[in-house]
């Protein structure tokens, strides 16, 4: 008896997952433990696993479809076996796979391979109807697939007539207008001077886009801020981490080898300051403030979609080498979706960075439950007065401090910034 899989919870906040794409394609023998799916979820992308053998018989949601915690997802069973009916409103919400032509359990397991979900079904032809129109409130209706091909041939989809679902426009509709010369243009700038900067649309806001986004408006609302910023020179660190590349960066991770970054230094150096300004590690619980007795140093990691913040454990007890490699695994993971939603919670602060973009000085918004946030600017050049009264040629940094007043006080952020100076001045103390 064919098996219906739901989507999983895949996080502790998820409530609704995006399905990116189909791992086991209709047809296809699979399983258990093999990967179905991946699914985005507020956090990450994660792949969804199979815990049944059989034969994907039936997909309920087109990749791109948003399906909510316990809907189905899809159908295991034995080939030539009728999948199971189910809702389309419970299956998934927006947006909906494209009506198929109906097929016997025969016709099925009889039948080719079944094409791949980015593929999309010829819509049976009719002589008694007329095909409805694409266009409504000027929007035009088309699949993903054919506004990728009428945007690759230059073909004007508002001259098209959809046949698809409520007069959606299909794949079959572009090749059907090309075929018979019936396709327009979609008018071309001749010149990029005075033209749109870029194609006007709506685009749905991702789970993690609107996580982000809420977050941030909680952050800002209820967390009272207040910032602070300090200048310091960066020439010491810079020449210690050259001196350090030099000598380990050829060297393999497991003998202390790889190249730093001033990022990695940063890490270090605020996991360091945070042991010895412990208050600027806390957290705000109503009636309480909680003193946490570890460093778990989130970082922020931009993506396309947003940003991502990654959590080193225990930093405070790790070598800079240590953090170098842990930051880099987390970094390449947040890049390919690839994070667990454990890999980006329980932080105690977190540092972010926009120094490799250009950016000298900025202030972050603060990421609760964290008491603080440091900024980190590039280093740039400036004339300094060096310990002895000459003007000279420094090396600058500067750093923001986002605090959280209800735990801590301006002077208490004033220290915290204070020992990361001195630390950043003198590198060595990065080992003691």
């Amino acid at each position: 008896m064919a098996e219906i899989i739901e989507m999983p919870k895949l996080s502790d906040t998820m409530t609704v997952g995006t399905l990116v794409r189909w791992l086991k394609q209709e047809g296809e023998t699979i399983s258990s433990g093999d990967m179905l799916a991946e699914v985005e979820t507020d956090k990450a992308t994660m792949e969804v696993e199979n815990f049944a053998d059989g034969v994907m018989l039936k997909h309920y949601v087109a990749e791109g479809g948003q399906v909510p915690i316990g809907a189905p997802m899809c159908a295991i069973g034995e080939a030539g076996e009728k999948a199971p009916e189910v809702s389309t409103t419970q299956a998934s919400s927006t947006p909906k796979a494209e009506e198929k032509p109906a097929e016997t359990p025969k016709a099925v397991a009889a039948s080719a391979p079944q094409q791949q979900a980015t593929s999309e079904p010829t819509p049976a032809p009719s002589l008694a109807t007329t095909p409805q129109s694409s266009s409504s409130n000027g929007h035009i209706k088309a699949s993903p697939l054919a506004k990728r091909m009428a945007e690759d041939k230059g073909i004007a989809l508002s001259a098209l007539q959809g046949s698809g679902p409520g007069g959606r426009i299909v794949k079959a509709d572009v090749l059907n207008a090309i075929e018979h010369g019936t396709a327009k243009l979609a008018p071309t700038m001749v010149s990029p001077v005075g033209g749109p900067v870029a194609e006007e649309k709506n685009t749905p806001v991702s789970n993690m886009r609107a996580t982000i986004a809420r977050r941030l408006v909680e952050s800002k609302t209820q967390v009272p801020h207040f910032y602070i910023e300090i200048e310091v020179d960066a020439g010491p660190l810079l020449e210690f981490r050259a001196k350090l590349n030099k000598r380990y960066a050829d060297l393999p991770p497991e003998n202390g080898g790889g190249k730093l970054t001033i990022n990695d230094l940063i890490l270090k150096a605020s996991a360091r300051a945070l042991y010895e300004v412990p208050q600027v590690n806390a957290a705000w619980e109503g009636d309480s403030i909680h003193q946490f007795s570890a460093v778990h140093l989130a970082f922020g990691v931009a993506i396309p979609d947003g940003l991502v913040t990654p959590v080193i454990r225990d930093a405070h007890l790790k070598s800079l080498h240590d953090i170098s490699f842990e930051a880099k695994y987390l970094i390449a993971k947040a890049r390919n979706k690839k994070l667990k939603p454990e890999e980006m919670t329980g932080s105690t602060f977190t540092v972010t960075n926009l120094g490799m973009f250009g950016i000298n000085s900025f202030y972050g918004v603060i990421n609760p439950p964290n008491a603080g946030i440091l900024s980190v600017g590039g280093c740039f050049k400036k004339p300094i007065v060096n310990d002895v009264d000459q003007i000279t040629i420094g090396q600058c940094m500067h750093i923001g401090f986002s605090g959280d007043h209800r735990i801590v006080d301006g002077a208490t952020g004033a220290q915290f910034l204070g020992v990361l100076k001195e630390i950043i001045e003198s590198p060595a103390l990065l080992f003691v």
